[in-house]
């Protein structure tokens, strides 16, 4: 079966991109990995995406945009896309399970995750203590102390989530200020809940069958001290899942984010890229949903003037 458009990625730039493909009657298929939403399914409380002046649960708005896409027509099946093979004219997307599709034009909206220490005992710790995800794993340390590492917009959230569960939360920032936005910087400084400390890295994660304890590096003196915490939540930035995209011609930048320009169009021709996954200054829900409706109109133009 040929596509008239292939969303490679069930995040809110490519559900944005499947309802405007689909409102525009071209033949779409949306192929996502795991579940559709992407980082907002799992992120507590969105304060600024516009039309909620109380905020929204993020799985919630991505089970409503999910609907929406569906409801114009939009496909979606469940795999692992591991290369595309945009040489010819009509592409061709291949999943890990030997599975095809071909298409006329590609949309990759496949995102970013979560950027590791890569510490002694971070990996052996993953899910014994050590969690990328505050709404998956807080309840599992009620009334006990733990770590949050990160000063941007996730990790203040995160931190401020957090204290609805445990004792203390220590936020850990490598730098003197936050880069986070001001509104959550001053609801943070008002939490009696959380401790902050500053300059400071995680050197190490240790303890018996779970987390125990943390050591930590002063960056400016060099001074190491030790932390108890039953849990520590990583959230120190992101990394493009681009991985597939390897043997493509699609030209990416030195941290591996797709250069798309302000149509979304890639160097490929007919493949265009949207949301986090390629390169800009801003990675939120609402520029995402914006990229993939750009990213849509682009590829209807594409497939109206050239096939």
């Amino acid at each position: 079966m040929l596509y008239d458009v292939i969303i490679v990625g069930g995040g809110p730039s490519g559900l944005s991109a499947g309802i405007y493909t689909s409102r525009a009657r071209l033949k779409t298929l949306l192929i996502e990995k795991a579940g559709c939403g992407g980082q907002i399914a799992i992120t507590d409380h969105l304060e600024n995406y516009p039309g909620f002046e109380d905020g929204i649960n993020g799985f919630d708005l991505s089970v409503k945009m999910e609907k929406q896409a569906r409801t114009f027509g939009c496909e979606i099946t469940y795999g692992e896309v591991v290369s595309i093979q945009t040489e010819e004219e009509i592409k061709k997307i291949i999943l890990s399970d030997d599975k095809e599709y071909l298409t006329k034009t590609v949309v990759i909206a496949s995102g970013a995750n979560f950027k590791k220490l890569n510490v002694p005992g971070e990996k052996e710790f993953t899910g014994k203590g050590v969690s990328y995800c505050a709404t998956c794993d807080g309840p599992f340390f009620r009334e006990k102390e733990i770590a949050v590492i990160g000063g941007g917009d996730s990790a203040l959230q995160e931190a401020l989530y957090l204290t609805k569960f445990v004792k203390k939360v220590n936020l850990i920032h490598r730098r003197d200020a936050f880069r986070a936005a001001k509104i959550l910087q001053e609801k943070v400084f008002k939490e009696p809940k959380i401790n902050i400390i500053y300059d400071s890295v995680v050197e190490e994660i240790s303890g018996t069958d779970t987390v125990e304890r943390i050591k930590l590096k002063n960056v400016k003196n060099g001074n190491i001290s030790a932390l108890e915490v039953n849990g520590i939540f990583v959230f120190v930035g992101w990394l493009p899942n681009t991985g597939f995209l390897s043997n493509s011609k699609i030209k990416l930048n030195q941290n591996g984010y797709i250069i798309t320009d302000d149509n979304m169009k890639t160097s490929v021709n007919g493949v265009f890229a949207c949301g986090d996954v390629r390169e800009k200054i801003l990675r939120q829900v609402v520029t995402a949903a914006g990229d993939g409706a750009t990213a849509a109109i682009s590829a209807q133009h594409y497939l109206e003037n050239n096939l």
